[in-house]
């Protein structure tokens, strides 16, 4: 297929994660009150779904190293689109959350062969380019998502939220079937094995670059759930304009997509770690600003909101040099090693995440210490996986 359309597919099988947390995130205080859910309770509408999306990562990963990456994607899909229509029949919230849990465990599977396809195909600065270029496609989900369960929610009910994305889920399960070749070759299929996947991860958590970026991911991301999970408190709570929440997450998330798009640009001429450890230090820098201004001069959406955004194109320019970096040793067990860096970044990001958004207390004051904290922690894993050296070329080192 062409380079286009391969870069849609994979933006859109990721985006189908992407996808089952926007696109309720407008509702999720209809939905704590339809089931009188009090406080920062109605967060685990997100971290039900991360939890089950983080741990089944390190099982999908030797499967798909086995057995390759098109079928066990087909069933994945499949699970997705069921569970998604089931959430929409559950009649009490803990039912809500268990069927979110399950509806997360099958979209970890399409996250791991979706990245595990890319490093089949690509390595180093290339797979950060393809990687920027889909994540530039993949960035439209959360723009749009919260708008569409906006109208959704108003037209049909917040129910049918999960109507749509069953749909979604159905479409793009007609692409892969008819379009996505089958990427691993034979040759390169690996044995599956207990043995063989505790060999598999014992090699990916051995190669230092893997496991430094994979934590000071892990530790970055917990910043961005940590927003996403208060994000609709926020802007109800603090700042008051909810009625417009889809308008203002919307200018946020744009900037993800101008950020990754301009990585895929530079990425190349620059090198991954240069421009990785430069953003992090501005994430870090704009992050505490933003709390010194809402600190002194009071918390004004017109004043958070362009601080905020540029804080939060920062992830843009992190994720997929971060990634790239981390998967470029790992060649051979691609699925594998997708696969715990997958967990790293979801299930560990989230217990981060739920660290910082359940302190919300009205304020954005511990949303933003919480990314200043987060920043340092991630620079400081950098540092030691570096041994000290930050911008420096680097690319083929474990």
């Amino acid at each position: 297929m062409p380079l286009w359309e391969f870069v849609c597919l994979v933006a859109a099988l990721m985006a189908l994660n992407a996808f089952a947390i926007d696109i309720m995130l407008p509702a999720m205080g209809v939905i704590a009150d339809y089931y009188q859910v009090e406080g920062n309770h109605q967060q685990w509408l997100l971290y039900s779904y991360m939890v089950g999306f983080g741990v089944p990562q390190l099982f999908f990963g030797p499967i798909t190293d086995r057995f390759g990456r098109k079928t066990l994607l087909r069933i994945c899909i499949v699970a997705y689109v069921f569970f998604a229509f089931v959430c929409m029949a559950t009649t009490s919230f803990m039912l809500l959350l268990g069927v979110r849990f399950l509806h997360g465990v099958f979209s970890s599977g399409i996250r791991v062969i979706a990245v595990s396809i890319v490093r089949d195909l690509t390595a180093g600065r290339a797979m950060a380019r393809i990687m920027s270029l889909v994540m530039t496609v993949f960035m439209i989900i959360p723009i749009i998502a919260p708008a569409i369960g906006q109208g959704v929610m108003i037209i049909a009910g917040w129910k049918w939220m999960f109507g749509v994305l069953g749909f979604a889920g159905l479409l793009i399960l007609i692409w892969v079937q008819f379009r996505l070749p089958e990427t691993l070759l034979e040759e390169n299929r690996q044995e599956l094995s207990a043995k063989k996947a505790l060999r598999g991860y014992g090699h990916v958590l051995k190669t230092r670059m893997t496991l430094g970026y994979m934590a000071a991911s892990g530790v970055i991301f917990g910043a961005l759930f940590a927003f996403i999970a208060s994000a609709e408190q926020i802007f109800e709570e603090t700042f008051g304009v909810g009625e417009r929440f889809a308008l203002w997450f919307a200018l946020i998330a744009g900037t993800l997509a101008i950020a990754n798009f301009v990585n895929s640009r530079v990425v190349e001429k620059y090198g991954m770690r240069r421009i990785s450890h430069s953003i992090l230090i501005v994430f870090i820098i704009l992050a505490l600003l933003n709390y010194f201004v809402m600190t002194f001069a009071g918390e004004k959406l017109i004043y958070f909101l362009p601080l905020f955004a540029l804080t939060f194109g920062c992830f843009g320019m992190l994720g997929a040099n971060f990634s790239a970096i981390a998967m470029e040793p790992q060649g051979k067990i691609a699925g594998t090693a997708s696969a715990i860096y997958g967990f790293a970044t979801t299930t560990v990001a989230s217990g981060f995440g739920y660290v910082v958004s359940s302190r919300f207390d009205g304020t954005v004051a511990p949303i933003l210490l919480g990314f200043v904290a987060l920043g340092v922690l991630s620079l400081t894993f950098v540092l030691i996986t570096e041994r000290g050296k930050l911008f420096e070329l680097g690319e083929g080192k474990n």
